[in-house]
Formats: C-alpha cells, structure tokens, sequence
C-alpha cells in the first residue's frame, strides 16, 4: 500500500519537476552520486570518479532493500528512508539530496522508485545517468553498463566538456 502512495507521489513530482526544469550552466565542482548496493559493492565509483573527473570530494549514497543486512562501508538508504507520501524521513538522505552539488550521477541501470526518487528529488543542478532507467529524470543520458564505469565516466565527461561544464 505505501509503495501505491510513493509511486503517485513520484509521478506528480516527475511532472512539476519537468515543467519546471532548468538547466544549469555552473561548471562541475561537487559531484554526487545515487547508486544501488549491488553496483556499489563491487565498484568504487568514489574512487572512479575522483580519477578522471580530478575532484576531491565525491559523495556516494546507494540504495539496499531494508531487509538486507548492513555490512557496507558506504552510506545507504533504503524504502523505510520514505514516507507514505514519498517524503523523506532519513536525515543523512535529506541532508545529501538537499545539498546543491554541481552534477549528481544515477549510477544504476534498473527501474526502482526509490533510487529514481532519490534522483527526482535531489537539488543538483545538472543529472546525468545511465539511459533507458527514466528519461525524464536525467539532463544527460550515456549509454552504458554499469560494469563499464571508466568508459560510462569518460563518455560523461566528453559531452560535460563539449557543454562547457568542465
């Protein structure tokens, strides 16, 4: 029943969203990043970005089913970190998709509501991602495998130069 209640909350907000997008011409300082568990537990996507973007800090939040065990060093959400309404409760997540960074990455290539709401609500001012998850949550999207994470970031930071983000 709450995942009813989230969905319709994620479909108005993809439409406000939308109508109101704008794109941002800030060059990319801050990057973050909103992956699933299972990409982040073989990939250092930190690390990955850090190396061909040159930047010092790169923030990472994975999503991982609630009935899974925490053992992860990274930090996580999972669907208890919303509301009924689609809201967030977890404050470190609130923290993260309050925070204005310059690009926030959807670094999974699976429909989920709440990784793609995590996406829909975060205050980055450009999003990028995998292609063929949600087209209407990313500004740019790269075709791509996860596994393919130096060719995925390198195809990312070609179009950002061609833009002029870099």
């Amino acid at each position: 029943m709450k995942r009813i209640f989230v969905n319709k909350r994620f479909q108005k907000l993809v439409l406000e969203k939308e109508a109101n997008r704008i794109i941002s011409e800030h060059k990319i300082k801050t990057i973050g990043v909103i992956s699933s568990e299972d990409i982040s537990k073989w990939i250092d996507i930190s690390k990955e970005i850090k190396n061909i973007f040159e930047v010092d800090e790169v923030r990472v939040f994975s999503f991982k089913p609630a009935s899974q065990k925490t053992t992860q060093k990274f930090q996580f959400f999972s669907e208890k970190s919303f509301g009924w309404q689609g809201q967030v409760k977890d404050t470190k997540l609130k923290e993260f998709l309050n925070e204005p960074f310059d690009l926030l990455i959807g670094y999974f290539n699976k429909n989920s509501l709440y990784t793609e709401l995590a996406v829909l609500q975060s205050n980055a001012r450009f999003k990028a991602g995998i292609s063929k998850v949600n087209q209407q949550l990313y500004d740019l999207e790269i075709a791509e495998y996860p596994k393919n994470i130096g060719r995925f970031l390198e195809e990312l930071k070609k179009y950002l130069q061609i833009l002029q983000k870099l």
